[in-house]
């Protein structure tokens, strides 16, 4: 584990009152760990990190001046975008691809994860929320993902997604503003629902209050310099506008469709 950074923190004007979080940026494993039985080419796939979603991060925060969070460890090896009692949390297969370094897998091995890498993160995401809400004027937290263009042989159409659960703040203007380019098809809840107990935006932002939004954008769509560019152009200004709006920096709960909260 020596001199494997779990997270990335950007810097950038805490004062802004808008975050950045990156779960699944990077594909990368401690040495220990070697590519837990997987060939190098699982590693360039959906199943290791969103596709993209490191470089759009960089750009957006760079272009806003505002501090992001970015996950430095591959979902293969523990997803941070997971509660620490979903069974999917160490994955043994993955869109076909076994895991064998994943199993079998001992309590004392599942507890070590949590402790170097999936905690950590979720730590760092915890002060820089704080940090940025520490006037008491609630961050505005933008989670960024990317998604395939297909499933099982199922076209997925969209070019971007908002993912929610109950708090629509953030979502109804985000989607209202992404809909005003005719030329996107913009899904709400889709390719999935956004309504997960214990991910991070339940963890973080669901449960105290925090307004918040997760957007995916299509892989293909940013899988090279030119794609992140575009999308950052895109993006920038309409994170602006959302910022403006003094209702999305209120603390409100909301009650989570998957449930009371966890204590």
């Amino acid at each position: 584990m020596t001199g494997f950074a779990p997270f990335e923190i950007l810097e950038g004007d805490y004062d802004a009152g808008m975050v950045l979080l990156a779960d699944h940026a990077m594909n990368r494993l401690p040495p220990e760990y070697g590519s837990l039985g997987l060939p190098e080419s699982a590693f360039h796939r959906h199943i290791a990190f969103d596709i993209g979603i490191e470089g759009l991060t960089r750009h957006l925060a760079g272009r806003l001046g505002i501090p992001a969070v970015l996950g430095c460890f591959s979902r293969l090896l523990i997803d941070p975008n997971r509660g620490e009692d979903d069974p999917t949390l160490i994955m043994k297969i993955s869109d076909g691809a076994i895991i064998g370094g994943n199993y079998p897998i001992s309590d004392e091995e599942w507890e070590r994860r949590l402790n170097a890498y999936h905690r950590p993160y979720h730590r760092a995401v915890e002060r820089t929320l704080a940090k940025a809400g520490a006037s008491g004027r609630a961050p505005l937290v933008l989670s960024l993902h990317s998604f395939t263009p297909a499933w099982k042989n199922v076209v997925r159409p969209w070019h971007a997604a908002v993912l929610w659960d109950t708090d629509h703040r953030a979502v109804t203007p985000l989607l209202d503003l992404l809909r005003q380019d005719e030329s996107l098809l913009v899904g709400d809840n889709e390719p999935y629902d956004g309504a997960l107990r214990g991910d991070t935006m339940y963890r973080h932002c669901m449960t105290s209050g925090t307004p918040h939004a997760l957007l995916e954008v299509r892989q293909d769509l940013i899988a090279d310099e030119a794609g992140i560019a575009a999308w950052r152009d895109r993006l920038a200004p309409i994170f602006s506008r959302l910022n403006e709006d003094p209702a999305l920096h209120e603390y409100k709960v909301f009650p989570s469709r998957t449930g009371a909260y966890a204590t």
